[in-house]
């Protein structure tokens, strides 16, 4: 099961114990977008507990900001601060973008991610997605084309959770594992340091009230990372319910298999998950807001750049195409083709990277003979055109850029 969880702020939802089992309820019957309100954090329940059970078993966290009044209120940090061991899963998306304009949308965009910044602990940028998510007419239409592209991305980005759900489940696996880890260090020196007869109530408040030392000790002597710890305060308000004397030290055969696991067997199963990905059928989430989004003349850069003329019965590259033969008649051809040497002369002066011409070639040598014809000439520069004027260059040439001498019926 896809599962997304939306973060925004609706106080006014769920303002009690019973609003909350209401609104738990709707969501685990929903089978495809789990959708989540946070809520103001002065409620009668551990409102981060919820939000980290929640973020435990979803694949995807998506916190939803307005271009037009962006805030990050006291309520809205604590919640992304709740959420600080799940930044992998976390996306923004920077809403009602098209209210304001474009110099104004790059200071917001600044601003959002110098705010982030400081709340997220995270060496990576976490990906934010601008637009304008509702079915109206654009208020400031400048930036149309960025909005598109970026609501593409973000469909992309949903649509795919499904793929990789066996090695987010997987990675979380090794999470718990090195967690579990920790928890066995930590209970093992805490262990070591009780008394044996008398002293034990006074010996665990102590051990508790320095238990950032433990820490700091076990991080040092088992070389573990500092992320890997649970937070302290939590930790420090579980110990204080805890009987020590039924504590445990550590087992080191235990430990061993715990090690061989996330050595050995891990690296295994991630070759079989990936096997398997491969084996089986891409698999996406269909319906609702993503059907239409990709076919048909309003799909996202539908009749741009290297589309352009799809619905043509013209070649549309014969537009431009006497000013193209005038170079290649320059080149000096043999048998009516131009070598790749000759048409590499030409083609560098697009200054455009050798790679990006590589593919341009690869393209248009439609009868792959290692020469270029006049058509396939004409083409190669119609695909340079398309990558100056910033459009991205196709994978495969569509059905319609083959010129007609070359097209089979």
């Amino acid at each position: 099961m896809c599962q997304v969880i939306f973060f925004t702020i609706w106080s006014h939802l769920v303002r009690t114990k019973k609003n909350l089992k209401c609104v738990l309820g709707c969501l685990l019957h929903m089978n495809k977008v789990c959708v989540c309100v946070c809520v103001c954090v002065c409620v009668g329940y551990d409102f981060a507990a919820v939000l980290e059970w929640f973020a435990e078993r979803v694949d995807r966290i998506i916190l939803l900001f307005d271009a037009h009044k962006l805030d990050i209120s006291d309520e809205f940090s604590e919640v992304i601060k709740a959420l600080k061991n799940y930044e992998d899963k976390m996306r923004v998306v920077l809403n009602k973008s098209d209210q304001i304009g474009t110099q104004q949308l790059m200071r917001v965009y600044g601003a959002l991610m110098w705010s982030l910044g400081k709340i997220v602990n995270t060496p990576e940028v976490i990906r934010v997605y601008i637009g304008s998510f509702w079915a109206q007419p654009l208020l400031v239409a400048d930036n149309r084309k960025l909005f598109e592209a970026e609501e593409q991305d973000l469909f992309r980005d949903i649509q795919s959770l499904p793929r990789n759900a066996a090695l987010r489940k997987l990675n979380d696996l090794i999470k718990r594992a090195r967690l579990a880890k920790v928890h066995a260090y930590i209970i093992s020196a805490l262990k070591k340091e009780m008394p044996n007869m008398f002293g034990k109530e006074s010996k665990k408040k102590e051990l508790i009230a320095n238990l950032g030392e433990i820490y700091a000790m076990v991080e040092k002597e088992y070389q573990i990372s500092p992320g890997d710890f649970p937070k302290l305060s939590k930790m420090q308000e579980i110990l204080a319910i805890q009987d020590f004397s039924k504590f445990q030290t550590i087992k080191p055969k235990l430990m061993e298999a715990v090690e061989d696991m996330l050595t050995n067997d891990i690296a295994r199963l991630m070759v079989l998950v990936r096997q398997e990905e491969a084996a089986t059928p891409s698999q996406t989430v269909q319906g609702g807001a993503f059907e239409g989004t990709k076919n048909g003349p309003f799909g996202h850069g539908y009749g741009e750049g290297a589309g352009a003329g799809i619905d043509e019965l013209e070649w549309i590259v014969a537009r431009d195409k006497p000013s193209y033969d005038e170079i290649f008649f320059m080149l000096s051809p043999i048998n009516g083709k131009v070598s790749g040497a000759m048409a590499k002369k030409e083609m560098i002066k697009s200054k455009l990277p050798n790679t990006i011409l590589g593919k341009i070639w690869k393209l248009a040598d439609v009868d792959g003979d290692g020469y270029l014809d006049i058509e396939e000439f004409a083409l190669a520069n119609h695909l340079i055109k398309v990558k100056l004027e910033g459009h991205e260059l196709p994978a495969d040439l569509p059905h319609h850029l083959v010129p007609p001498s070359k097209r089979t019926q």
